[in-house]
């Protein structure tokens, strides 16, 4: 096995080697952590809420963690769906305004098992470029056509629907916030293109979902096109701040899921506790109407503070944020003179970004403060001087 040496060392002199850090977590602080003797602001987490460390959702997991035990011994078609599973599913129904949901154990599962369990050889799946990898490699498992169409591109898409207008089954499938770039898909287009051509719409509301809506619902709630979307798609890893992953749809296309979908139907289910910690955090999602309010005040404060810096920062208000540098290896000193002063912002590099595009992805979460946004705009902006990424007259 001497080639995945040499492997290892091409990653490394191409800068894109991935290694795993160790870091804990702050009891008194959300939105801090550490790594060694070192406090970090963290402004790469996804926990966009604030709710990882809610006492509400801890208590609702100990409380079934003592009456349920550690796991739940089998997958959900064996013996391993307990009743807070149910509960639960029916709590998600009500949310998404959907006749039914399903609870996996992880948004990559989802992901996998529902497309190729929806589409076979014979169909076609059209893809944006900039999906997450999840969709991809459920599309490859599927073994249909991939039709990958330009980033948020819809004559690309209708040019491509029209290509494979004779496929048995098309599912168009998209991320509604991208989780590099921060930026959302046209899915009022979207909807409208998917009944033109007679296809089914699938929205992954990984980084959307408890951020917009009236309870949090997502992205295609806020916009008012959730009737005209077959599969709802969420996580409960970001905005929960917990674990798991959900589709809601109709009725029939949970039975079919729940008779189709490998991952579900080959994993082990998720621990009764996570679950029932799931259940309390939909409470504070529908119902801490401040968080989502005080999360789009934190994104427009620090897209402003690096746009006036210098940097080209994008209009929005979702919390993704990305600096592009492009260069690898600037990327990573980048990402390591920010931890110097403090910050925790993950360097990104191919192939989870384009080549070319490597970026720091800030984070942000209804936790962080003004006092603290500013302060890391200020070390941001000298940080990009020094490295010769912002470049001011």
């Amino acid at each position: 096995m001497d080639w995945i040496e040499e492997e290892l060392d091409g990653l490394a002199d191409a800068s894109i080697k991935r290694s795993l850090r160790t870091y804990s977590a702050v009891s008194d602080s959300a939105g801090r952590m550490m790594r060694g003797d070192n406090m970090l602001l963290n402004l790469s987490s996804n926990d966009y809420l604030g709710l990882a460390r809610h006492p509400a959702i801890i208590e609702a997991m100990r409380e079934a963690l003592l009456t349920e035990g550690a796991g739940s011994g089998a997958s959900r078609l064996v013996t391993g769906n307990r009743l807070p599973y149910s509960r639960l599913e029916e709590e998600l129904a009500d949310w998404q305004s959907c006749e039914a949901g399903l609870v996996f154990a992880n948004g990559y599962m989802a992901n996998s098992g529902v497309i190729s369990g929806l589409v076979n050889r014979g169909d076609v799946v059209f893809s944006d470029q900039l999906n997450h990898a999840s969709i991809v490699d459920g599309v490859i498992l599927s073994r249909a056509e991939h039709a990958r169409y330009r980033h948020n591109d819809m004559e690309h898409l209708r040019a491509l629907l029209t290509k494979f207008r004779h496929k048995r089954r098309k599912l168009i499938v998209t991320d509604a916030i991208f989780s590099m770039d921060g930026d959302a898909a046209p899915l009022r287009e979207l909807a409208a293109i998917k009944r033109e051509y007679g296809a089914m719409l699938m929205v992954d509301e990984a980084h959307s979902g408890g951020i917009y809506g009236r309870r949090g619902e997502g992205l295609c709630h806020e916009l008012g096109i959730q009737d005209d979307v077959d599969i709802h798609m969420g996580t409960f890893s970001k905005s929960f701040g917990i674990y798991g992953a959900y589709i809601c749809g109709s009725r029939t296309l949970i039975q079919w899921l729940v008779n189709k979908a490998r991952p579900l139907i080959y994993s082990t289910a998720l621990p009764p506790s996570i679950v029932a910690g799931i259940s309390k955090a939909m409470d504070l999602v529908q119902t801490d109407h401040w968080r989502r309010e005080r999360l789009y005040e934190a994104s427009r404060l620090f897209r402003s503070l690096l746009r006036a810096a210098g940097f080209t920062i994008d209009d929005g208000d979702s919390p993704i944020i990305p600096v592009i540098v492009g260069d690898n290896d600037i990327a990573l000193r980048f990402s390591s003179a920010l931890e110097e002063k403090g910050i925790a912002a993950a360097a990104i590099r191919p192939p989870t970004v384009p080549d070319g595009t490597a970026r720091i992805r800030f984070s942000l979460s209804a936790v962080h403060t003004v006092q603290e946004l500013t302060d890391a705009a200020s070390h941001i902006r000298i940080i990009g001087q020094q490295l010769g990424v912002l470049v001011r007259p």
